[in-house]
Parts: structure tokens; sequence; C-alpha cells
């Protein structure tokens, strides 16, 4: 649009209640034409799209497609050590040690005196968006609206994932 210096459409998902909607929601939602929706998603595209306000979008989209990326938010585990989070092995469990699930040593003596940046330890680990590219579209149902894909999906189940064709 003109008033916002760029074209974009805006997708919603997932039916919500209007009493638990804010009103300048319910304001946008109404102007669409549609009930107010839980997730809405705005993805820019060229000038010149065929969709239209209200318009419902299903996997109809992707039918010619063989290949799609799939961008969703990782499962979430918390704060992780470095054995779970990254691979690190063990150090040894007997004769007096204490370090057998620590990091070791993390850096070098008086120079560069710090640990460098990108050092895996531990930390949160997951709960981060992340994309699968190129998974092989198996079959597409469009009575039930899915769309099965070859390979593993980013989140947890029934978690809210987006498809966009591979380039």
């Amino acid at each position: 649009l003109a008033r916002d210096g760029y074209n974009a459409v805006q997708l919603g998902f997932g039916a919500k209640k209007a009493k638990n909607t804010p009103l300048p929601m319910q304001g946008h939602f109404r102007k669409a034409g549609s009930d107010p929706l839980r997730t809405v998603h705005e993805f820019r595209l060229d000038a010149g799209h065929a969709y239209k306000l209200g318009q419902t979008v299903g996997v109809t989209e992707l039918t010619d497609v063989a290949r799609v990326d799939v961008t969703g938010v990782t499962k979430g585990k918390g704060f992780q050590g470095g054995i779970k989070r990254h691979g690190h092995h063990r150090g040894p469990a007997a004769h007096g040690s204490k370090n057998v699930r620590d990091p070791g040593s993390i850096g070098m003596h008086t120079f560069p005196g710090r640990v460098l940046p990108g050092k895996p330890m531990p930390g949160q680990m997951g709960n981060k968006q992340q994309t699968k590219k190129n998974l092989t579209v198996v079959a597409i149902d469009q009575e039930r609206n899915l769309l099965l894909v070859k390979g593993s999906v980013p989140g947890a189940k029934n978690g809210i994932v987006f498809i966009r064709p591979s380039r």
C-alpha cells in the first residue's frame, strides 16, 4: 500500500473470542471481514498479487511445489549444560576428579585473558526460530487441508509453522 510504503498480506490462524482481543485488533479484524484470530503474521509480496481482503488461503497454493522450507520455533529445553547442549564429552569420574560434567578449560592463559566469542558453553537451549530447508512434499490432502513433508519440522506438536516454496 502507498500508506505503508511496501506491499504485504497478513495471514491469521486460530479462532479467538472477541472479549479476549484488544479493541484496536477487533477493529482490524472487522475491517478485514473476519472473526478475531489468535496468530497474525505479515508477509511481504511483490506488487500486483492476487490476494483479496478476507480471502482464505489453504494448501491449494502449494499444489505444484515439490520442495518447501518450513520455519517454526523449536521446543524449549531451558538452561542446559555443555554435554546436552553441544555434545561435549564427560571428564574422568574416578580418582578424586571433580570435573565429570564440567566444561573443563574455556580459554588460554594471560593472553588473550578472556573467553573468545562463540565458545560453546552452558546456557538456554531451544525456543529459537529455525528453518528446515528443501523438505520434499510427499502428498497434499486438500480435503483436510494437510501438507505432508518428508523430514523433521521444527517445534512442538500443534505448533504454528510457516511454509514457503524453496528457491
